[in-house]
């Protein structure tokens, strides 16, 4: 995806300094020419790619630290130079590093920021050149701070609940795994002495364990490749755009995942709003820092209604992506000329009720969890130890 907006105009050309709106700014200086040469392109951030959670740790200590040394008036640059001081070498030290001596060179922060796509998303750029066309750039940082805080406590609510039930499906899974391929051969050369015939379940736990046994190079072949076919399949733009699709169809699932990119796509084009970034703007940067291909399609699709005078909630309100809701919200926020905090207050009310959800789902699938491990251990045991059952009935029979 990329992350420059393609506009008809020559872009960065002289900065005008001048312009009416912050919006006009942000744009004058987000949207690059698509008929660029090579050798004007962003350079890439040195360094290895940070992860997502990461980069968005990152961005957000230095977006609230530099607020507050630009809110008590220290140039940007000595600005950066201090939070630099603070920040051990690295990757992310030397995209500081970079930033600072460009911003010394006399380039604007949101300028800099392009050189390193890695860190800095469209919307991030996007909210600092409206911050310093505004002169509001503390403001911004700020903003753009509580932005990237939410998008990271959304992403360890959801990791932190789902740590303990995959730590107990993955204990359930091992222990199956050494039963049946370790404990039962054990029993195999019992079960031979008895000479009596075994009941069904413990013929087939033995014939499963002997197969694992004598074919576990084979499952680890067949294992090897459908990772790696599935990994490059949603790697392809057709598989992941058929992924996202099944995912957000998905009973329960899709519609967590539904209400989660919701909430992120509503606080994103609250916040453009809210920094005077037009609505035309917000709906291609949002596309851009969303990765669904449903919901990018969604996007497109009501940037199109709206160039085209339609209401963004009337497109909206046509998908089943949207809850409805939220579309209803946005046509009084339409109505009211007040969409940014309406868009804003409805994210803040997802991502409360997203929370609640996930508590639920980590407390409902911890006991389920174990009720099936229970059930799966109980019947493994259970097949072993009934041919013995059985023999002992047959002797005091006799």
């Amino acid at each position: 995806m990329s992350v420059a907006l393609k506009t008809a105009g020559n872009q960065f050309g002289s900065r005008d300094q001048s312009a009416d709106t912050a919006g006009e700014y942000a744009n004058e200086h987000n949207l690059q020419d698509p008929l660029k040469s090579e050798n004007e392109k962003p350079k890439p951030s040195t360094g290895r790619k940070p992860g997502r959670g990461r980069r968005l740790k990152d961005l957000s200590m230095f977006a609230r630290q530099l607020a507050v040394l630009v809110r008590t008036g220290t140039p940007l640059a000595q600005a950066m130079d201090a939070i630099q001081k603070a920040i051990s070498p690295g990757a992310w030290f030397n995209v500081i590093e970079d930033l600072r001596r460009k911003v010394d060179e006399g380039s604007a922060l949101s300028d800099a920021m392009l050189q390193h796509k890695d860190y800095f998303d469209p919307v991030c750029s996007s909210l600092i050149a409206a911050g310093e066309a505004s002169g509001e750039l503390d403001s911004m940082l700020s903003r753009l701070s509580d932005l990237t805080r939410q998008q990271l406590r959304i992403r360890r609510s959801v990791g932190g609940a789902l740590v303990y039930p995959a730590l107990l499906m993955t204990i359930g899974v091992v222990v199956v795994i050494v039963m049946i391929g370790f404990v039962l051969p054990q029993f195999a050369g019992l079960f031979e002495t008895l000479d009596a015939p075994l009941p069904p379940s413990t013929q087939v736990l033995m014939a499963i364990s002997g197969f694992i046994r004598d074919k576990w190079w084979m499952l680890l072949i067949i294992g090897g490749i459908a990772c790696v076919s599935a990994k490059y399949a949603i790697s392809t733009e057709k598989g992941s755009r058929a992924l996202d699709k099944v995912l957000v169809k998905l009973p329960y699932v899709g519609t967590f995942l539904r209400n989660l990119i919701t909430a992120r796509i509503a606080r994103l084009l609250g916040v453009l709003l809210g920094s005077q970034v037009r609505l035309l703007e917000a709906l291609q940067l949002t596309k851009q820092a969303t990765t669904n291909a449903c919901y990018n399609d969604l996007l497109q699709e009501a940037e199109d209604a709206v160039s085209q005078g339609e209401p963004l909630s009337l497109t909206l309100a046509r998908s089943f992506l949207i809850n409805p809701s939220l579309s209803e919200a946005i046509k009084h926020g339409e109505q009211s000329g007040q969409l940014g905090v309406v868009l804003l207050d409805m994210s803040e009310f997802m991502d409360e009720e997203n929370d609640i959800v996930v508590k639920t789902l980590a407390s409902i699938l911890e006991p389920v969890i174990l009720i099936i491990l229970g059930i799966v251990v109980g019947c493994i045991a259970i097949s072993m130890f009934l041919p013995l059952f059985d023999l002992t009935s047959l002797a005091q029979g006799g």
